[in-house]
């Protein structure tokens, strides 16, 4: 049994059921487990891609996303989803450090396709929506192969996704998820929303991030509901959707929910078809909470990562959803504690380290194996995310990862945006550190020593990250200093910087 023999058994029992809405269109759960297999049949016979072998995909949210995510399980190759916010100098470095045999992009990211051929010239490409200068379109290679044949099944112990999560060191890692991390997320999922076949899940969080694509989306398909998926979020389009489509469950990070609640339609929607919006990816504020809580529509709360794929604790529907603030219990089919730093277990209500253990969790970071020995211990990964676990056994999430800035549900990790920064001549010493904001709960700040003589400005600091890191990484705000606070070893305290810039702006309102 591999992770498409789920869609295999749902075709049979619900051949005519929709499994995937999209612009219009409509594929029935027949159609999709069909096209599953043409497609891994295409991969196999016209480019060689078997066990083992990683397909990446970049692209906005569309069907074929799905379809290939589940045609690599079947093959038991690893599907690579790129982040499409990211610079064109970060994908191709996920490109070449995945590996990549097969790359499938949409014409919008066409841009990436110069440096592939310098980077990885051995890669074959697959458009989407167009014919690259050199490869073949989804459509051709479904057509040169043969639609009829059948793929030998894997197994769950396969992996199946790489998914690129910044770290410390300032480059992406590659986390490892196999088929069985997706199947037992699922069932999480399904306990968590007591999801059934009859749910309706509407998608508008990206396919790159574990979850736009595992908190609602392969857990809905797997167990034979329907799932409307957007190509991308905007608040008119998913108030209009919830209006027309009337689905029971949507994910939304709190810049959406803002977004949404904040729409002039969102007063005239009829939210009463949703049974819950399940939502995450930082601290969410209580008061967004009660935009949807005041009319009558559930809060779920979802803590993970990239690394546990990323359902780990969260709250359930019918359950207890009275302890504002609270990330909720241990997952269904995992375990959760709080540890301190040499490991141990420390008792209710004592603050230290969150660490997660089951099925779930990813295998290993991709050709990383010091910071696969950092990350897991025993089997318990050490998520970096301080926390307390009360008597009742309710996880409360007290600070992100030590230096994590998550600006409008995104990632961004200060010392990726410090070595682009360190790379530019004239900066001699830096510092990033998030600052609160009201619409994207925290931007990025760089503090900047300039080397002696420079006269270098903020405008051209910018301009040269901007050629390097998505939108969202670059500093909103950069302030040049002479010295930077530091411990005894001298490495920056971001922390008592971040306090230094909230009374620098408090002085500034003040005056």
């Amino acid at each position: 049994m591999d992770l498409c023999s789920l869609i295999d058994r749902n075709a049979a029992f619900a051949p005519d059921k929709t499994a995937i809405a999209f612009e219009g269109e409509r594929l029935s759960y027949a159609a999709f487990a069909a096209r599953i297999e043409h497609t891994a049949t295409a991969l196999k016979q016209e480019l060689g891609v078997g066990r083992g072998d990683r397909v990446a995909i970049l692209s906005l949210n569309r069907p074929d996303y799905l379809v290939l995510l589940y045609a690599c399980a079947r093959l038991g190759a690893i599907l690579v989803p790129l982040n499409w916010r990211l610079a064109v100098a970060e994908q191709l470095f996920i490109l070449t450090d995945a590996g990549a045999k097969v790359l499938v992009l949409e014409q919008a990211f066409e841009g990436v396709l110069s440096g592939l051929a310098r980077t990885a010239p051995g890669t074959a490409v697959v458009g989407l929506d167009f014919a690259p200068p050199r490869g073949t379109t989804f459509e051709s290679l479904l057509a040169r192969s043969d639609g009829s044949s059948r793929n030998p099944h894997t197994d769950l112990s396969c992996p199946l996704l790489i998914v690129y999560t910044s770290g410390t060191t300032g480059r992406p890692k590659g986390a490892v998820l196999r088929q069985e991390a997706l199947f037992w997320n699922g069932v999480m999922s399904q306990h968590m929303h007591n999801m059934s076949s009859d749910d309706h899940v509407l998608t508008v969080l990206p396919f790159f991030h574990v979850g736009g694509l595992n908190i609602q989306t392969t857990p809905a398909l797997q167990l034979g509901a329907t799932v409307t998926v957007h190509a991308r979020f905007t608040p008119d389009t998913a108030l209009a959707t919830i209006e027309r489509e009337r689905p029971t469950l949507t994910v939304m990070v709190p810049a959406i929910i803002q977004a949404v609640s904040e729409h002039p339609a969102w007063a005239a929607t009829d939210l009463s078809s949703l049974k819950a919006v399940a939502t995450g990816s930082t601290i969410v504020p209580p008061h967004l909470i009660e935009r949807f809580v005041a009319r009558d529509v559930p809060v779920l709360q979802v803590y993970g990562s990239t690394e546990t794929c990323p359902i780990a604790i969260y709250t359930r529907l019918g359950g207890d959803l009275s302890r504002v603030g609270s990330t909720g219990l241990a997952g269904l089919c995992c375990e959760a504690k709080i540890i301190d730093q040499a490991g141990n277990e420390l008792p209710a209500g004592t603050p230290g380290e969150i660490a997660v253990r089951g099925p779930n969790v990813f295998f290993e970071y991709w050709g990383n194996a010091n910071a696969t020995r950092d990350a897991l211990h025993d089997g318990w990964y050490r998520t970096g995310d301080i926390g307390l676990c009360d008597a009742d056994g309710y996880f409360w999430v007290r600070d992100r990862k030590k230096n994590l800035i998550i600006s409008g549900g995104e990632n961004v990790y200060p010392a990726e945006v410090e070595r682009v920064l360190l790379e530019h001549p004239d900066v001699s010493e830096c510092a990033v550190i998030g600052r609160p904001d009201p619409r994207w709960d925290e931007v990025p700040i760089a503090y900047v020593i300039r080397r002696s003589g420079s006269r270098l400005e903020a405008d051209e600091l910018k301009t040269h990250i901007q050629t390097q890191l998505a939108r969202y990484k670059v500093p909103r705000d950069i302030v040049f200093v002479t010295d930077l606070p530091r411990t005894a070893l001298g490495k920056v305290q971001h922390f008592l910087l971040k306090q230094l810039d909230a009374q620098s702006r408090a002085q500034g309102e003040a005056s």
